[in-house]
């Protein structure tokens, strides 16, 4: 078991990506807690793992929820090593369509959601003595994508964080990398295709298909494996890392 005997706070840990990485970090041996906005997803998501994983409720946009997340996450499991800052938002339009306020939510949950949770969390994984960030940017920080300003402004901004909290903490003994999802099968990938497709929501998951080498779509386990890695002893020589993992669409 890769993480045994290790502590792991995991945002927007209800559903999709996040539970897929809450799942496969109980089974490598983790003790886990998830964080997400929706108490009854939450508890859903509890009763699915047979009770084994904590949960604490809250909105990582907003500095005393991200503060108390983590106060009760160390609350829960005496400690931690791992954070996964996963939850996150997808907003659609150019910076001439998209309204403000679809603006400013889609950075302070992505971008501002992945500073906050990490200002309370680093200084519990340095008391630790150190592990593992693993922050969810996405192939839209990578590449440009149409109609996705202020989503792909975000993910990009993720991607720059990762790098410089992985100088900051390196001397205390903390790896920072990020993961670069394309499309993925999550309920928010659902309700985007639902949104864009209007009477044929498929066409749409098979235009993201298309766009890859692979032919499809990811599933959210998929994900939860590069996870693993990045919060495992098994990436222990890889920090500051932004990483591709969609099917190879930003090679093309």
């Amino acid at each position: 078991m890769r993480l045994m005997g290790k502590r792991a706070l995991v945002t927007g840990g209800a559903s999709g990506i996040g539970f897929a990485i809450a799942q496969r970090f109980l089974d490598e041996g983790a003790r886990v807690v998830i964080a997400d906005l929706n108490p009854s997803q939450a508890d859903e998501a509890v009763k699915k793992t047979g009770g084994k994983l904590g949960r604490t409720i809250g909105d990582v946009s907003k500095l005393a929820d991200a503060e108390r997340m983590v106060q009760e996450t160390v609350a829960q499991l005496g400690g931690l090593e791992i954070l996964v800052n996963n939850a996150g938002i997808e907003t659609t339009g150019s910076v001439t369509t998209a309204a403000d306020a679809d603006w400013d939510r889609q950075i302070n949950v992505n971008l501002n959601g992945t500073y906050r949770m990490s200002r309370f969390a680093v200084p519990e994984i340095i008391k630790a003595g150190g592990g593992a960030v693993v922050n969810m940017a996405s192939v839209g920080g990578l590449v440009a994508v149409r109609e996705y300003s202020a989503y792909g402004a975000s993910k990009a901004g993720v991607i720059q964080l990762t790098r410089s909290m992985a100088a900051d903490y390196a001397e205390n003994n903390i790896r920072v990398n990020c993961l670069c999802p394309g499309a993925v099968d999550t309920p928010l990938l659902r309700r985007s295709c639902e949104k864009l497709g209007g009477g044929d929501p498929g066409k749409i998951r098979e235009l993201y298909a298309s766009f890859t080498l692979l032919k499809r779509i990811a599933t959210p386990e998929e994900i939860a494996v590069a996870a693993l890695f990045l919060a495992s002893d098994e990436s222990s020589f890889v920090t500051g890392v932004a990483l591709p993992v969609d099917g190879g669409f930003s090679a093309q």
